[in-house]
């Protein structure tokens, strides 16, 4: 197993780590409800994918008071 020779400079770690860049998640509407979901799961709001119900809703709107 490689191991490294010298120990690597905080400027060098800082510099390799700055390319670590999250994206944010794409989002589709769903057809039925129309609410935003990912792509390929089931809608939090409704329950359904590709047409047929699933599971019950996860996410419920809450009320705002």
């Amino acid at each position: 197993m490689a191991v490294p020779k010298r120990k690597m400079s905080r400027s060098n770690t800082r510099a390799r780590r700055s390319q670590w860049k999250t994206t944010a998640t794409t989002l589709h509407t769903c057809p039925q409800c129309k609410a935003n979901k990912m792509p390929h799961t089931a809608c939090p709001s409704c329950g359904t994918y590709k047409g047929r119900a699933y599971a019950e809703a996860v996410r419920t709107e809450f009320e705002v008071r």
